[in-house]
């Protein structure tokens, strides 16, 4: 039986960011306990995948997988897996293996060791969701689309529990779901302050990756934190990227291929039924084909 109000939303600060998960029903005596499901199984995939959690599965291969075979859990290799096939469809551009250079820039923990190892070519998918490393300087970071898997598991959270039409949003990674679409306002990455478009999502995704911006120092972005593997050095040519995908994870991960790459990901893009926005540091705005008439760009 309906109560209270027609929509539901909450917020907490998971993944490194608020995460907001949106209700599009009347509240009902269920949909409390979806919600709470929800937030637990984002916190899951944190807990399994963050690069800072010494217990982390990500940690321990990060330790010991350099040993020899590591168990892990199977949401953690199912993300490895998606990882890996990206690495080779990319031409090697989304890489795993950058966390010695994103420790060298001071973006992740630890001691700035020197960049080297022989890249995810040398990481072992074993059978009963075992992982090796042939190459012991390998350290990876689950960050270019773990966020994006987290969105999925707290959808499919969602819908288990029986709720309709939805929103989960981590920080601008997002996923909607329902028989009506949901609008979406994308941030200007050249000034995250202002929009540059908005578009309508249904039962799909949209991640961004643009530069860093930290409105309490100031109003300007600074450098990108994504790394070009063929330069280690991060992207200079593109400052920002949205795409829309099937899932969250591909959207988040693609992201990151198209801040590399630009319009070269335009295959890659289209074998994952996925579709892009990018803004280059020449000011030009860029769009694939199918976001014509989906997009309505801001004045």
């Amino acid at each position: 039986m309906a109560i209270g109000c027609d929509s539901v939303r909450r917020a907490r600060p998971l993944l490194g960011t608020l995460v907001e998960i949106s209700i599009g029903e009347p509240v009902h005596a269920d949909l409390e306990n979806a919600i709470e499901a929800a937030f637990a199984a984002i916190a899951r995939v944190h807990r399994l995948m963050s690069f800072h959690e010494a217990d982390s599965d990500v940690s321990r291969l990060n330790r010991l997988a350099g040993l020899g075979p590591i168990p892990i859990d199977p949401s953690t290799f199912k993300v490895l897996e998606t990882a890996l096939e990206l690495y080779v469809r990319s031409n090697k551009r989304f890489d795993i293996t950058v966390a010695r250079v994103l420790r060298l820039l001071r973006l992740l923990p630890g001691p700035p060791d020197a960049a080297g190892g022989d890249g995810p070519g040398a990481i072992e998918l074993l059978p009963g969701y075992h992982v090796r490393f042939r190459d012991p300087r390998i350290l990876i970071d689950l960050g270019g689309l773990a966020k994006g898997f987290a969105v999925d598991r707290a959808v499919e959270v969602l819908q288990d529990h029986g709720i309709r039409r939805g929103l989960v949003n981590a920080g601008g990674d997002l996923a909607g779901f329902g028989p009506d679409p949901h609008t979406i306002h994308v941030r200007d990455p050249r000034d995250p302050r202002q929009l540059i478009c908005r578009i309508d999502i249904r039962n799909e995704a949209v991640a961004s990756s643009g530069r860093r911006f930290d409105p309490f120092h100031s109003a300007s972005t600074s450098f990108a934190a994504i790394i070009d593997p063929s330069t280690n050095a991060p992207v200079c040519t593109v400052v920002g990227a949205t795409v829309r995908a099937p899932s969250c994870m591909l959207a988040d991960a693609l992201t990151k291929v198209v801040m590399i790459q630009g319009e070269s990901a335009g295959p890659l893009l289209a074998r994952y039924h996925a579709s892009a926005l990018t803004v280059t540091a020449d000011d030009v705005i860029r769009i694939t084909p199918d976001w014509q008439g989906a997009a309505c760009l801001a004045p």
